[in-house]
């Protein structure tokens, strides 16, 4: 274990050494955009490609006239906002509960619902700062530190509602709340690679730690515009890297690190409640249009664009999986579909505002069947326990999405046509930092809370054992 984590240690410093004395001269010139007025029927989400930020100093107020406030966007995003909320409640806590033993239902359940409680606290308190505002190529400012100076300000002709440099349409409030439901998901993501086996006080404070020490920075890095990875042109229109492939790799660090639960391979380990898991991938499929066609940050042409792309790839996800399950075991299953449905979604997610109809088709179809290769072959070749597949479906999906977004990519859609090699270099930049951090945080915490429950707890149930509860 140790020699694995210090190999992914210099593999992230061979990737970024040369781009130390860059990301120097950027903390001393942090740049931000310059917001403008935007009228209101306006195609404005669509950059253009040769648009550059406007250097300012970082403290430099982020602030427009309210009248920039589009009632339209604002509307929109406030239903995208609820959309991506429902997708961690109830719908991943549906997904993931009932793809574990009666035993532990709860437990997936209680996850994910305190992993909203506890992020919604920390984004406010410094996330949100951190991962949104200008700074330096790998994190943001402090100047919205528990939101301060975020609501109304006086400019001497009333009070005037602040907005996001990166949303000028909508009031930072609700942009804010947007954001706060992507950071609460990612980690709640995660828990599936370790389902059956890890504290909750652990899961807590690991979930925490690594949302303000790994989703923060890759949120930063690649989209505010002083990022790293956002200076070189890397297209992730809703989070294929910041989301996915990060959650993804930390979820197989995690089931590596945990090892294997009790009885992996001997006992009957299938779902307690398909019907469950169908609900719950249904309200992530729903609730993903306000994770991709919010992602314009606007009512207009793209956020259609974005919402036609994730239901075709969606589709063809699923079908992909679908077919080949049928091809290999004789039976197509209600798992089976479901699970390549969320693949689809998945791999969809950087691409949305960049590709069409025809690019969707394509990435759903190749994301169904290498996800479904990743669950049922390499898994099981090299041994390791992602429990509900975390990494084989969000990972791959998210490394197959992002690449393929340098592919598929059409400037008159999304105002640039991509790099596959930026993109490549946005994939494994994701993979090795989250890889690393993520080692690191799970031997914090063993080394204080302890990481895993003891045997007989495992055996007897986390419900039980760790929240004196049960379903009858």
């Amino acid at each position: 274990m140790k020699k694995w984590l210090f190999c992914l240690f210099v593999g992230f410093s061979m990737l970024t050494g040369h781009t130390l004395a860059t990301a120097q001269t950027a903390e001393q010139s942090a740049a931000t955009v310059q917001p403008t007025a935007v009228a209101s029927g306006a195609d404005a989400s669509i950059p253009s490609p040769a648009a550059k930020p406007a250097p300012a100093a970082p403290s430099a107020p982020m602030v427009v006239a309210s009248t920039t406030i589009n009632a339209g966007d604002t509307a929109w995003m406030l239903v995208s906002t609820a959309l991506v909320l429902l997708m961690t409640i109830p719908g991943l806590a549906l997904f993931y509960g009932g793809m574990v033993r009666k035993k532990n239902v709860l437990t997936m359940m209680m996850q994910s619902f305190s992993i909203c409680c506890l992020i919604t606290v920390l984004w406010v308190v410094a996330g949100y700062s951190l991962a949104f505002t200008p700074g330096n190529g790998f994190i943001g400012g402090t100047s919205r530190l528990f939101l301060h100076g975020m609501g109304y300000e006086n400019h001497g002709d009333g009070a005037q509602l602040t907005v996001s440099h990166l949303a000028v349409t909508i009031p930072e409030a609700v942009y804010v709340m947007y954001q706060m439901t992507f950071a609460i998901i990612t980690p709640a993501l995660i828990t599936g690679a370790f389902a059956d086996r890890m504290k909750f006080s652990s899961m807590l404070l690991f979930s925490g730690l690594w949302s303000l020490v790994v989703y923060v920075p890759i949120a930063h890095m690649v989209w505010e515009p002083t990022g790293w990875l956002a200076g070189k042109g890397i297209l992730d229109f809703a989070g294929g890297t910041v989301v996915h492939i990060n959650a993804g790799i930390a979820g197989l660090v995690c089931a590596l690190v945990l090892g294997k639960r009790l009885g992996y391979g001997q006992e009957d380990m299938a779902p307690h409640n398909l019907g469950f898991s169908m609900i719950g991938a249904a309200l992530l499929w729903v609730g993903w249009f306000g994770f991709n066609a919010g992602s314009a940050l606007a009512a207009d042409g793209r956020a259609g664009f974005a919402m036609l792309t994730t239901q075709v790839a969606a589709a063809s996800g699923a079908l992909m999986w679908m077919l080949a399950e049928w091809r290999v075991k004789g039976k197509p299953t209600v798992l089976g579909l479901i699970s390549g449905a969320v693949a689809g979604l998945v791999a969809i997610t950087p691409a949305a505002g960049f590709v069409d109809a025809v690019g969707a088709i394509w990435i759903g179809l190749l994301s169904g069947a290498l996800c479904y290769g990743c669950v049922a072959y390499m898994k099981v070749r090299f041994g390791y326990d992602d429990s509900l597949d975390a990494f084989g479906i969000h990972g791959v999906g998210g490394i197959v999405g992002a690449l393929l977004t340098g592919v598929f990519a059409k400037a008159a859609i999304g105002g640039n046509s991509g790099s596959l090699i930026v993109q490549a270099q946005g994939v494994l930049t994701t993979l090795i930092f989250s890889g690393v951090m993520t080692g690191l945080l799970l031997w914090a915490v063993d080394a204080t809370l302890g990481l895993r429950v003891n045997p007989s707890q495992e055996h007897e149930g986390l419900d039980l054992a760790l929240h004196g509860e049960r379903l009858e």
